[in-house]
C-alpha cells in the first residue's frame, strides 16, 4: 500500500508540468548517459527489537545524508533504463523505550530503474518519473554501551520511486543537464546477529524521503544544427517539385516517381542552370537518425531524376533532417508532410 501511495505522489507531482505550454528545445535522451546526484534523506522512525532487552523498541534518525550514480540508456522516445547504486547514512536519536541515545546506520542500494521523459511540455526543462526495484545492504547499526550492536550486514529487497526535472545546458555542453528529484525508497525488514547477545536483532522495514541535486551527462548529444541560411526561399526558382515518402521510409511510392518524371520533363523545357534536390525528415526520430534518414531520400530521388535524362552534375543534393518542417510540430510527431524531398529547379 506504501509503494503505490510514493508511485501515485511521484505522478501527481509530475503533472503540473506535463500541462506546461512551451516550445519544445530539449531533444530526448539517446544512448549512453551518466548521472549522479546528492541532497538530504529522511528516514521514517523503524521498529528495532531485541527478544531479551526490548522486545518492541523503535528507533528514530536526524535528517541524513544521501547520494546515487547511475549509468544508462535512452531510446530516443523519452524511455530510459538505468542501473543506480546509492548510499543513505543517518545518525540515530533514540531507542525507545531504552534510555540508549546514538548509533548509527547505513544503506547501500543497487536498483535497475526505468524512467520516462515528458519531451516537449516546457522550452527550459524536462519533467521525468520513474520506477525502480533492486537490493539494499542494511550496514550494522552500532548504540555505544549496549547489546543492539550487530556484527554482520543483511541484504533484502528494495524499491522506489522517483519525480524530478532535468534542466539542458546546451550553452555548457550539449550533452549536459541539471537535474532535481525527489526519491522515495523501501526495503524490507532485516535480522542482524547481535555482538554481545546469543539473540537476533530485527530492523524492521525503512522508508526513506529523498530530495537530490544532481547532473547528468549524454555522450552522444548533437549540439543544435545551425538554422539553414536560404533553404527555404527559393526565390529565384523556376519552379518546384514536392515528392513525399512513407514513415521511416526513402524508398519511391508510384506517385513519387510520378512528380520526378514532371520535373525531370520541365528541366528540359525551360533554362535550368541548376537543381537542388532537399531532403527533409519529422521528429518523430532522433536529430543524427532524420539527418541521415533526410540525406538518402534526398539521393534516391537524385537517382531518380538521372534515370529520367537529368545530368548528374546539374543535380546539388542537401539533407536539413527534422530542421526546417514544412508543418511545424514538437518532438517525436509522425507528421506526413515533413516527409518530404523538394526538388527546386533555379
Amino acid at each position: 500500500m506504501k509503494l503505490r501511495n510514493a508511485l501515485l505522489a511521484a505522478t501527481v507531482m509530475a503533472l503540473p508540468a506535463m500541462t506546461l505550454p512551451g516550445t519544445a528545445q530539449a531533444q530526448p535522451v539517446t544512448g549512453l548517459y551518466i548521472a549522479g546526484g546528492a541532497g538530504a534523506n529522511f528516514q521514517h522512525n523503524f521498529r528495532l527489537s531485541e527478544p531479551v532487552f526490548n522486545p518492541n523498541g523503535s528507533a528514530s534518525s536526524e535528517v541524513g545524508f544521501v547520494g546515487l550514480g547511475s549509468i544508462g540508456w535512452g531510446f530516443g522516445n523519452g524511455l530510459r533504463v538505468e542501473l543506480e547504486g546509492s548510499w543513505r547514512a543517518h545518525r540515530i536519536n533514540r531507542i525507545t523505550p531504552s534510555v540508549w541515545w546514538g548509533g548509527r546506520t547505513d544503506q547501500i542500494g543497487g536498483m535497475v530503474n526505468a524512467l520516462y521523459d515528458f519531451n516537449g511540455v516546457s522550452s527550459f526543462m524536462v519533467p521525468y518519473i520513474g520506477a525502480g526495484v533492486g537490493a539494499v545492504w542494511r550496514i550494522p547499526t552500532r548504540v555505544p554501551y549496549a547489546f543492539w550492536g550487530s556484527s554482520k550486514e543483511d541484504v533484502n529487497f528494495g524499491w522506489q520511486a522517483i519525480a524530478g526535472a532535468a534542466f539542458p545546458m546546451p550553452s555548457i555542453d550539449p550533452g549536459l543537464s541539471f537535474t532535481a528529484e525527489y526519491r522515495y525508497m523501501g526495503h524490507l525488514a532485516t535480522t542482524h546477529a547481535a555482538e554481545q547477545s546469543p539473540t537476533n536483532v530485527r530492523l524492521g522495514d525503512s522508508h526513506n524521503h529523498s530530495v537530490l541535486l544532481g547532473v547528468r551527462y549524454e555522450f552522444n548529444k548533437a549540439p543544435p544544427p545551425p538554422a539553414p541560411a536560404a533553404a527555404v526561399a527559393p526565390a529565384a526558382a523556376t519552379r518546384s517539385f514536392l515528392v513525399f515518402f512513407d514513415w521511416d521510409k526513402f524508398n519511391l511510392t508510384d506517385r513519387a516517381r510520378q512528380v520526378i518524371r514532371e520535373a525531370a520533363a520541365t528541366s528540359k523545357q525551360v533554362q535550368v542552370t541548376r537543381i537542388e534536390v532537399n531532403g527533409y525528415a519529422d521528429t518523430s526520430g532522433n536529430p543524427r537518425y532524420n539527418m541521415g534518414l533526410s540525406m538518402r531520400r534526398a539521393q534516391t530521388v537524385a537517382a531518380e531524376l538521372v534515370r529520367n535524362g537529368v545530368a548528374r552534375n546539374q543535380i546539388a543534393i542537401k539533407a536539413f533532417g527534422d530542421t526546417v518542417l514544412l508543418v511545424p510540430t514538437g518532438p517525436g510527431v509522425r507528421e506526413p508532410q515533413n516527409r518530404r524531398v523538394e526538388i527546386i529547379l533555379r
